[in-house]
């Protein structure tokens, strides 16, 4: 009788749509027709409304059933609203926790890769994940990988693919930091070499030494560059293009016509083609610039040096050299001539380190250092093509720059 009289009261004191049930219960009917139930109480004198649900799929057991729960916090003075929420947090995070490694990598690669220049960079990162870690890890909760799992993708390749290998460890070790920044991971990185890994793990330059790019000796680059000039092709012209320069292949091979002045004798390559990721301009040489007329000539398309798909690749260069019977790499022409500059001339060492765009000193230097040496640099590249064009004849010695005292 007395729930009678409380549930006559709830309709009494029931705003419009909701109709009462009774102990705080309420059936929610909205203009449209669709049904709900819901719950109310009051907690420090406001009202509250906890949903419970659709009507057409919470049977009217069920709804009491949730109703009662929710009075039963209120006894305890817990606020059922509050709980709920929580409940849901929780159950939200424990989710998030089992995101899977794959998708974690996934996630940093697409967040970072737009910062990543070198696409050659950007597809080692997924052809190495997908290759080697995928299938050992890909697929486990990204809180669930350890050390026995870190060792299990690294062991089988450390000794055959050792430089392949140490990347890997290094990839790894970022997405784990990254996930456990995100809060999907705890704990220490198990991917981490130093005081780590490396108890484990022979040291990567222990296996397979560093080798630096072949380079040809300075004394002999006036043969090649002799060999050079008596090819017809545009991968010999590029060569020697890329020699006179000093420049790295990439840049070279991805030069356009927009880049190049001619009258002013100067190429300038835009910052997000270099390494430094800043411009550089680099002062032409007569010979560069015969060569630039003679491409220019010829000119296919907006490359200066075109092959079968827009640039000249980096296998072409790689196939001139050979050719011309030279077990070098084209980006070891680099240290040829640093080696060149540091030996053979009066040069100060910054306005060679400028030629190959290099970062000269510290952040305080670099602020008080505005310019480029540019005019210095000309003179350097002028006397280097110079040099490269004199074939050195049998048991002649190399011609010192110093004794020239050319001025720098």
């Amino acid at each position: 009788m007395a729930s009678e009289k409380l549930k006559a009261l709830d309709v009494q004191r029931a705003p419009p749509g909701l109709h009462p049930d009774g102990n705080g219960l309420y059936l929610q009917v909205a203009p449209g027709g669709s049904r709900s139930w819901l719950y109310r109480y009051s907690l420090h004198g406001k009202e509250h409304r906890i949903g419970l649900g659709s009507a057409s799929a919470i049977p009217l057991k069920r709804a009491r059933e949730l109703a009662a729960e929710a009075r039963r916090l209120r006894a305890e003075k817990i606020d059922p609203l509050l709980h709920r929420r929580e409940q849901r947090s929780a159950k939200l995070v424990e989710q998030a926790r089992t995101i899977t490694f794959k998708q974690c990598a996934e996630t940093y690669i697409a967040a970072h890769e737009a910062g990543w220049r070198n696409p050659k960079h950007r597809q080692q990162w997924r052809n190495t994940l997908e290759t080697y870690v995928y299938p050992v890890v890909g697929n486990l909760p990204v809180q669930d990988i350890d050390t026995p799992l870190v060792l299990k993708v690294l062991e089988p390749i450390w000794q055959d693919k050792t430089d392949t290998a140490s990347r890997i460890r290094g990839r790894i070790e970022i997405i784990l930091d990254w996930a456990k920044f995100r809060e999907y991971r705890s704990g220490d990185n198990p991917a981490r070499w130093r005081g780590h890994l490396q108890l484990a793990l022979a040291r990567p330059e222990k296996i397979a030494p560093h080798q630096h790019h072949a380079a040809l000796p300075y004394a002999v680059i006036g043969e090649l560059m002799a060999d050079l000039r008596g090819r017809d092709s545009t991968s010999a012209r590029c060569l020697e293009f890329l020699v006179l320069t000093a420049a790295r292949t990439g840049e070279v091979i991805g030069a356009t016509w927009d880049e190049i002045d001619l009258a002013a004798k100067v190429w300038t390559v835009p910052a997000n083609r270099m390494k430094s990721n800043r411009e550089h301009r680099a002062p032409l040489s007569d010979r560069a610039i015969t060569i630039l007329r003679d491409m220019q000539s010829r000119r296919e398309n907006d490359f200066v040096f075109p092959g079968r798909s827009g640039g000249l690749s980096n296998m072409s260069l790689l196939a001139m050299l050979r050719t011309a019977g030279r077990s070098v790499t084209a980006h070891g022409f680099r240290s040829t001539f640093r080696d060149w500059a540091a030996e053979q001339t009066n040069f100060p060492r910054e306005v060679a380190e400028q030629a190959l765009a290099h970062v000269i000193g510290d952040e305080v230097e670099a602020a008080y250092r505005r310019g480029d040496l540019f005019e210095k640099r000309r003179r350097l590249m002028q006397a280097w093509a110079e040099f490269c064009g004199r074939p050195r004849s049998p048991g002649a010695k190399v011609l010192n720059l110093n004794s020239q005292h050319i001025s720098a």
